[in-house]
């Protein structure tokens, strides 16, 4: 699994208030993970029963980061930031 998502999925799960949505790319393809208290999906295909099973693997690159507030609204998202760099939200709620 990434380790930037493994680091995410801790810090929403310390933070049950926010989400995350990863953009990331992994074998030319492009996905959408949203990480709430601890647990990825994908928003752009099928996510594994399996919560073991990486959703993004070591070889994915994640490409931006937005952190939203909880409860997630897709008519209207709350977002507290957009497109970040990994490095960014890596920086600024990781350390």
């Amino acid at each position: 699994m990434n380790n930037l998502l493994l680091k995410i999925e801790e810090y929403t799960k310390e933070n049950p208030q926010w989400l995350v949505i990863v953009k990331a790319e992994e074998n030319g393809q492009n996905l959408e993970i949203m990480t709430f208290r601890g647990f990825s999906s994908s928003l752009t295909g099928a996510t594994e029963y399996d919560p073991d099973l990486p959703v993004l693997s070591s070889s994915g690159i994640i490409l931006s980061v937005d952190l939203l507030q909880a409860p997630y609204n897709p008519v209207n998202p709350l977002y507290i930031e957009q497109n970040l760099t990994p490095a960014q939200f890596e920086a600024n709620f990781l350390s």
